[in-house]
């Protein structure tokens, strides 16, 4: 134990808590595996601080992990379907059409055309993010 104590120290920069040995090799084993390949990016980071904050009951709402496809609230969404111009309007937490509120853009789609659609590849937003990568 003296020795993934001295490991941890090293590797983790705080002094090493009396837990379990597993612990302290799985946490050493991440750990390594983060300087090796990069730990998680900010979006995946912001996600997890948010589930943690939610399991520890802080008062912060779902809403708060948005989807990182999602424009900025605020921008309007173009499509023509049927000859008839759509525009949905991108909120903090879903999206407006005709004065609905929706969770999803595939729900807006599936209204706008009565079938199921991703609503990425329905506003054309997939395709942009594929370009842009």
């Amino acid at each position: 134990m003296k020795e993934l104590k001295v490991e941890w120290e090293k590797l983790i920069g705080t002094a090493a808590p009396n837990n379990s040995r597993a612990f302290l090799e799985l946490r050493i084993a991440y750990r390594l595996q983060e300087l090796t390949y990069g730990g998680p990016d900010r979006d995946t980071r912001r996600m997890l601080e948010l589930l943690a904050d939610e399991v520890e009951g802080h008062n912060r709402r779902k809403h708060q992990i948005a989807d990182p496809r999602n424009p900025v609230a605020g921008t309007k969404l173009l499509r023509k379907w049927d000859g008839i111009e759509h525009t949905v309007t991108v909120l903090k937490d879903g999206f407006d059409w005709k004065g609905r509120r929706f969770k999803s853009l595939s729900a807006v789609a599936r209204e706008i055309t009565g079938t199921r659609w991703n609503g990425y590849r329905f506003f054309g937003l997939r395709e942009r993010m594929q370009e842009g990568a």
